[in-house]
């Protein structure tokens, strides 16, 4: 089953296997919230929340449908968000000194690869850190902490407390609530670098893999210099097929609209205002800093807050 349609999940699908079996997950996890939802087991005789069933496809297509593993990885991943609190991330202030001008995060119309009228672009600005990598990157805990921040501030712009299309089954079609992600390389050396971002990178990378499944939808990174692309399509023998789909390497960040259309900053190719004028940033405690309506703390009783308060890589993967 393609799952075109959650009106009338059959038991036997996976999908209903797994939110029958939700109640003693939530339990072992001691938390319910899930990317800003609230994860609700099927009353009896009602269906399950559609909110709760894009949560739980989301780790089955994470898992290619291997029920055993989403479990686990959706148990752990919420024992995660519960000690460390990321939704709370996206509404602290940050020191703008170190991280301002890192990331940014946008909505943009015309993307080629999805089928998405609109889609939620973050945008990774490397560039800027490699100018004094120990100033965004020395400690690593707080650029962790920063990076979380810009990942939740991603995902509330998709809008998932009140996504109302369901996700396609593991290889039946696109998830349409990912966002798209933009790593820009301008300035940055490839073979120097410091010890910092090594260990800020690979902190990152096993921390999205683990407890941010299926949030991306294609990434893009440009400015890359042209040996480090080949040494990147060299790398493409070690990836998945779907990996390597969701991948694209190019020279000249002006470049980028081919692919993401004119909807986009002047800097890549667009006609939009930089990412300094419109993007949404994290909390840099500025009367600048622009902020969505919906970025406040209340996010954390909508959702049911329990109340308790690989390899050497460049931050390129995440």
């Amino acid at each position: 089953m393609a799952s075109a349609d959650w009106t009338d999940l059959p038991p036997e699908h996976n999908l209903s296997k797994f939110a029958a079996e939700l109640p003693p997950l939530l339990e072992d996890a001691g938390h319910d919230e899930m990317y800003g939802v609230r994860l609700e087991a099927p009353a009896e005789g009602k269906p399950t929340p559609h909110t709760t069933l894009i949560i739980l496809q989301k780790f089955l297509r994470a898992n290619m449908d291997d029920l055993p593993k989403a479990k686990t990885q959706l148990t752990e991943a919420l024992k995660w968000r519960k000690s460390y609190r990321p939704l709370e991330a996206k509404d602290e202030v940050f020191d703008g000194s170190k991280f301002g001008g890192l990331g940014f995060v946008t909505t943009i119309k015309g993307a080629k690869e999805t089928k998405n009228d609109e889609d939620v672009a973050v945008f990774n600005i490397y560039g800027e850190a490699a100018k004094e990598p120990k100033k965004a990157f020395g400690d690593t805990d707080k650029f962790v902490r920063w990076r979380v921040a810009v990942m939740e501030l991603t995902i509330a712009q998709l809008n998932l407390n009140s996504a109302d299309k369901p996700i396609p089954d593991y290889g039946k079609g696109p998830d349409p609530y990912q966002a798209i992600q933009v790593h820009d390389y301008l300035s940055v050396s490839f073979f120097r670098q410091p010890g910092e971002i090594k260990a800020s990178s690979q902190k990152i990378i096993d921390l999205f893999q683990r407890y941010y499944p299926e949030t991306v939808s294609y990434k893009y990174f440009v400015n890359v210099p042209i040996i480090m692309q080949w040494m990147m399509g060299a790398m493409k023998a070690f990836m998945s097929k779907d990996t390597i789909q969701k991948m694209t390497w190019m020279t000249y960040g002006n470049q980028l609209h081919m692919y993401l259309g004119s909807d986009i900053p002047k800097e890549y190719g667009g006609t939009r205002a930089s990412l300094k004028e419109k993007a949404l940033t994290p909390n840099y405690g500025d009367a600048t800093n622009e902020r969505a309506p919906s970025e406040t703390t209340t996010d954390a009783a909508k959702v049911g807050i329990d109340g308790t308060a690989k390899e050497n890589a460049s931050p390129a993967t995440t």
